[in-house]
């Protein structure tokens, strides 16, 4: 008997000290009368690699923005680094690389300010310091474009655009990076390429989360799989989804789950 509130005492010691980088309890929300997410429960831990997947209009990215606290669920909670997540406000500890980058192709900056735009949420908007702009450097020779310091944003490739925003996200010391299929309209080398990038930061310690349409893409490279259609079908290791039949409960066809963007 003795030994159980020593047990129980160690058990939340561990569980405080791994708190879930997202967690969702029985999250639902609707644009209208009809959910487009429903009776979701899921968490994300610390270092984890997991990808959403689901078909057009299934509810990815509206259950992206509601991890990242851009959408308040209706019903259920949503907690980000162990905060309600529309209410969190330490934005240095995420970064968002967003379907097709396209804001930045109207941006007149470089790369480099790209990236410097980083450590905004530790500096402000002051001057950055030798360190910062070390690390503005060391983020660029990460993700292989320092070469590309002092070309504008507007004359990248996607693949190259892609890496840069991801630069930026390493630059402000993100924890988490939340991609939101970011490779649709990149060549097929830049691809692998892109994915050979998103694992070595994964190795890292940093928690990859990406929302993709492309299942190859998500069965060669993500560690665990979310299967989304408006609700979870699946939720577990890529083997086991691969080994499933989630697809065909949740889309019907494989066919459906190939195509764009919701």
């Amino acid at each position: 008997m003795s030994s159980q509130p020593s047990a129980t005492a160690d058990e939340t010691a561990v569980s405080g000290a791994r708190e879930p980088v997202i967690e969702l309890r029985d999250v639902a929300f609707g644009y209208t009368a009809t959910p487009v997410v429903e009776d979701v429960s899921l968490s994300v831990q610390n270092g984890e690699y997991v990808a959403v997947v689901g078909p057009n209009g299934s509810g990815k990215s509206t259950l992206m923005q509601l991890m990242l606290g851009l959408l308040e669920p209706d019903t259920g909670a949503a907690r980000l680094f162990g905060e309600p997540a529309h209410s969190f406000d330490d934005g240095g500890r995420l970064g968002y690389v967003a379907q097709h980058a396209s804001a930045s192709k109207e941006m007149p900056i470089t790369v480099r300010e790209v990236v410097k735009m980083g450590r905004f949420p530790h500096v402000g908007f002051g001057r950055l310091s030798s360190r910062d702009w070390a690390i503005v450097d060391d983020a660029l020779d990460t993700v292989g474009m320092s070469a590309f310091a002092g070309r504008r944003i507007t004359q990248l490739s996607g693949g190259q655009r892609q890496r840069a925003f991801i630069a930026r996200a390493l630059a402000s010391e993100a924890e988490l990076l939340v991609l939101d299929e970011p490779t649709v309209g990149v060549d097929v080398e830049s691809v692998q390429a892109f994915y050979g990038l998103l694992e070595s930061l994964n190795e890292r310690g940093i928690t990859v989360l990406l929302i993709e349409h492309d299942l190859g893409a998500v069965t060669d490279n993500a560690d665990r799989v979310v299967c989304l259609n408006r609700e979870v079908y699946f939720d577990g290791p890529t083997a086991e989804f691969v080994e499933s039949d989630a697809l065909a409960h949740a889309f019907g066809t494989a066919a459906n789950f190939l195509g764009g963007s919701e």
